[in-house]
């Protein structure tokens, strides 16, 4: 291990990692492993940075220590947040960056064919946001005689039972979205101008609370209010608010990269009656819905109580009501693993860690009240506190 490394976890936890990474690719015959998410890169290795608008990886193999490779000035990144030994931080010269004349994959083509990897099979994360088209297209010329196999979220599905130590951050992280969703419910008030209140979330998400410092979350802060919130992921602009605005908050308390996400809305004055009918459908349903949220279980028995109770009241969703979640870059903090929805017959098991996302987008606006758990011995715990209803201001 490099000698100034900073890592966040003990060794013990990143070997028993790559032994079940290991085994995810023994299952699937995948000789080397490209791992492209930063998510997946950081879980496996410890690699942190704002690197990933250019391509980089981790090559995982089933006899050989975890190698980065990536942008020659992001090498000493590597050194500083990874247990990898300085021989195996490889890098790439600039000229390849943003190049219409090569491509960094052609550079890792030649990395792998060195190695002897070049006639194996060679797993890549094909779904990804981190993986172009050209991407592949470079590994497909330059590495002809290796068969590529697809290995999206094969990682991902073995990060979705958290260490404890994973969720000690994700409880800090917790506390700090109880604190976001306190101050903005202290400030909001009619003429306050949106971006000002942005400002306000971003500042009190990363100065954290007392020992839980606050990171960069994965999505932008969401606000959308009145017609802006019958969409799902509209952020601000500079209006001020008025009375009578219903304003949901989708946001999260980051700690270390762990994510803690929790929405709520909130009603400068009395909101309309179907708002409140709303209100009660949503809990209902999510109180529904958590009573399944329990070891042995299926991920769409949670979804379908969820969703049949919800009808009960004459209310109606088509997406899915949640998602796994834990260490995530952006631009998603969910794992892109379990939906809670119908057909997921993903069985729930104890430290699974959900984002429960029972969010209505109405024809004149939109309402959230979400809760983020943990799977326990029998049944779920809420990471955070916050009032589960739709504030009144």
């Amino acid at each position: 291990m490099p000698y100034n490394a900073k890592l966040n976890f003990s060794l013990d936890e990143y070997k028993h990692r790559l032994f079940k990474t290991r085994q995810a690719m023994s299952d699937k015959n995948i000789d080397c492993l490209i791992v492209v998410d930063p998510s997946n890169m950081a879980w496996l290795s410890g690699y942190d940075g704002w690197s990933f608008y250019t391509h980089q990886c981790v090559i995982v193999q089933h006899d050989h220590e975890p190698i980065w490779w990536g942008r020659g000035m992001d090498a000493p990144g590597a050194l500083r947040t990874t247990y990898i030994a300085e021989e195996s931080i490889l890098e790439y010269p600039d000229h390849y960056v943003q190049s219409t004349e090569c491509h960094p994959m052609d550079h890792l083509s030649g990395v792998l064919t060195e190695m002897k990897l070049d006639r194996g099979s060679i797993g890549v994360e094909l779904e990804n946001y981190y993986f172009s088209a050209a991407a592949y297209l470079s590994l497909q010329t330059h590495l002809p005689r290796a068969t590529l196999i697809d290995a999206t979220a094969l990682v991902n599905w073995q990060r979705i039972i958290k260490s404890e130590q994973e969720l000690i951050y994700m409880r800090s992280a917790a506390r700090i979205v109880e604190n976001m969703h306190r101050h903005i419910y202290d400030i909001i008030e009619p003429g306050l101008v949106k971006n000002e209140l942005a400002a306000e979330i971003f500042h009190t998400g990363i100065k954290g609370k007392d020992e839980h410092w606050g990171d960069y979350p994965a999505i932008m802060p969401l606000l959308p209010t009145g017609m802006d919130a019958t969409a799902a992921h509209l952020t601000w602009d500079n209006s001020k608010l008025k009375v009578g605005d219903i304003t949901f908050f989708e946001i999260a308390g980051c700690h270390k990269r762990y994510h803690c996400p929790l929405s709520r809305t909130i009603s400068l004055g009395t909101p309309p009656k179907k708002y409140l009918d709303a209100e009660k459908a949503v809990l209902d349903a999510m109180h529904a819905g958590l009573e399944n949220a329990k070891p042995g279980k299926r991920c769409e028995e949670v979804a379908i109580a969820f969703f049949d109770t919800l009808e009960t009241h004459g209310f109606k969703k088509d997406n899915r009501t949640g998602y796994s979640i834990g260490l995530s870059y952006p631009p998603d903090w969910g794992e892109r693993t379990i939906s809670l929805r119908r057909g997921d017959k993903t069985i729930i098991e104890k430290n699974m860690t959900l984002h429960f996302m029972p969010a209505l987008w109405l024809d004149d606006g939109g309402l959230e009240i979400t809760e983020s758990i943990v799977i326990t011995e029998n049944g779920y715990e809420s990471l955070a506190t916050v009032p589960q209803k739709l504030l009144i201001k």
